[in-house]
């Protein structure tokens, strides 16, 4: 066997064992089957749109007490409590609550950082103190946000990211991150959601830490 073939040959079988075994575990990190095929808000807000990733975590702390660390989201607020040099321009996240950042409202925008500045990237669609946050965007496939007013490129994909929080006995709450997800076309769905999961995993597994940690701390303080 030639080593062209050896090479197509590994890279097939690194595909296959990603797509059977590896992006499921990904694309559901933490939830339980319960939170990745139950009811989720938000539904209504992407037409056509379908379930995200899901990942949870399960946090010491009362809903409020991890309700702030979500109301300062933003890449010119508290960042994004992940890899900070991967989505935050460098700039480390928040490690405490910032009163001048808990004013969010239906309609604001969230910012995220790009090589020219914080953009918006994201509007706040709903907003259920201490039980949940919705943020909605739309953009190119680039990732560039783009305007919903004005006319819209052939390609672009539509998101709810959401933020539920579940009260548990013992003062803990469950964070659920999930949401809905459209591709326009459709079939853009097919060959982007293959490969996201990974990516989402990758920035949102260790924003779950990090607000863990943070909302643990805060109560421990």
């Amino acid at each position: 066997m030639s080593t062209a073939r050896k090479i197509i040959g590994s890279a097939a079988a690194l595909v296959a064992v990603y797509g059977v075994w590896l992006r499921p575990h990904l694309k559901q990190w933490g939830a339980t089957e319960e939170e990745v095929t139950g009811p989720y808000p938000g539904a209504e807000l992407v037409p056509g749109g379908k379930r995200g990733a899901t990942m949870a975590v399960t946090i010491n702390a009362p809903p409020e007490r991890v309700w702030p660390w979500l109301v300062q989201l933003g890449g010119d607020r508290a960042g994004w409590y992940s890899w900070d040099r991967l989505d935050n321009a460098g700039r480390p996240s928040a490690r405490e609550i910032h009163p001048e950042w808990q004013g969010l409202a239906v309609g604001d925008t969230v910012k995220y950082w790009k090589g020219d500045g914080a953009v918006d990237a994201w509007v706040v669609a709903v907003l259920e103190p201490n039980r949940f946050l919705g943020l909605h965007g739309i953009s190119d496939l680039r990732g560039s946000p783009l305007d919903p007013t004005e006319p819209l490129p052939s390609a672009y994909t539509e998101g709810l990211w959401g933020f539920q929080l579940q009260e548990l006995t013992g003062d803990r709450t469950r964070l659920v991150i999930g949401g809905y997800e459209a591709f326009h076309p459709a079939w853009l769905g097919g060959i982007v959601s293959f490969a996201f999961p990974a990516m989402v995993w990758v920035m949102q597994a260790k924003m779950l830490a990090v607000l863990k940690r943070n909302a643990e701390e805060t109560v421990s303080s």
